[in-house]
């Protein structure tokens, strides 16, 4: 039996979004080839801000898994707040 493909998507607020959109920031595929996936807990850094993965869902359509990544802002002393 082959070892199935894994797809991560995170999933972020809408005020989010909106910053991701406005300051043009890539969001990088992280786990891309990696054989671990992410734990809740796990804290990410994009674009100079950090985020907290608070949630996850595995989702599998037959072809397959998903692994969605609920993110919240988890703000260092030097991000910039917005707003």
């Amino acid at each position: 039996m082959g070892q199935q493909a894994l797809k991560v998507v995170l999933v972020f607020s809408t005020d989010d979004q909106a910053w991701i959109r406005q300051s043009k920031t890539v969001v990088p595929q992280f786990w891309q080839g990696h054989p671990v996936p992410p734990a809740q807990g796990d804290v990410i850094r994009i674009g100079g801000r950090q985020f907290l993965i608070q949630g996850r869902v595995w989702e599998n359509d037959g072809e397959m898994t998903t692994l969605r990544l609920f993110v919240g802002n988890a703000h260092a002393q030097s991000d910039t707040v917005f707003g």
